[in-house]
């Protein structure tokens, strides 16, 4: 194959990529059969049949088990504010990460202890092994899951205080800077690192995802004074929602 020439498959996924596109294959209209591909493109069952799994990889079809493969409907991606550690008064952990301000949702949660793993342990700054507090979050915004998130606390930290549950007690629900205020550990400063992967199967499963599809994710830690006070995993799904920060100039 010359220098820059794409594999054949590849050509064929590009066209009908462009026709999905450009609305010359509509959402839910059933992609060509192999067979039709085969035919219209001149090339192998083996090609069609990759050329298929490439739009499938990328989200554009699906396949309907017994029905054949259709062009999925694609959702207009809705940004997710970011603008820095410093809620409102009583904002919970879901307001800080919702889409849009005035917008209401629901939230699931459940806390246990656990030992840290070594990849939180360097994360927040303490031994592998060390006790901490994971909770983790299914966020819904009007019914349909939209976030993931896992947190982790270090028990050193909140231990026998009325804080240690994150979504319990006098200040459940109001995020890490406030809770954090009322045992006299002052946020001030936060970091958030952004990348994007496949989403995992129970991931995708509790999103409504498709298998293969990419998520965001966001790794957040807050400190006060240095020392790490909570780090967190939130997972987005990428097809449906753009990280926009918000941030001040000092």
């Amino acid at each position: 194959m010359p220098f820059g020439e794409q594999p054949a498959y590849l050509r064929v996924a590009s066209d009908l990529r462009e026709k999905i596109v450009n609305g010359a294959l509509p959402p839910h209209t059933r992609l060509p059969s192999q067979a039709r591909i085969r035919e219209e493109y001149g090339v192998s069952d083996t090609v069609a049949l990759e050329a298929r799994k490439v739009l499938m990889a990328e989200g554009l079809v699906e396949g309907r088990s017994g029905s054949g493969t259709y062009v999925r409907a694609r959702p207009v991606p809705r940004p997710i504010a970011r603008s820095g550690y410093r809620p409102g008064a009583g904002a919970s952990p879901f307001r800080q990460e919702q889409t849009a301000e005035g917008t209401r949702g629901t939230w699931e949660s459940r806390s246990e202890q656990e030992a840290a793993s070594a990849e939180i342990a360097e994360r927040l700054g303490i031994e592998p092994g060390d006790r901490v507090m994971r909770t983790r979050y299914v966020f819904r915004e009007a019914g349909e899951p939209m976030m993931l998130s896992t947190s982790w606390e270090p028990l050193a930290v909140t231990g026998r205080t009325p804080v240690m549950l994150p979504e319990e007690g006098p200040l459940g629900g109001c995020g890490v800077v406030d809770r954090m205020a009322a045992i006299d550990v002052v946020v001030d400063n936060v970091a958030e690192e952004v990348g994007a992967r496949p989403g995992l199967a129970e991931e995708l499963l509790a999103l409504g995802g498709v298998p293969g599809h990419v998520v965001m994710v966001i790794g957040r830690t807050y400190y006060a004074s240095g020392l790490a006070v909570e780090t967190a995993d939130v997972v987005v799904p990428a097809d449906r929602y753009r990280i926009s920060y918000h941030l001040p100039v000092k």
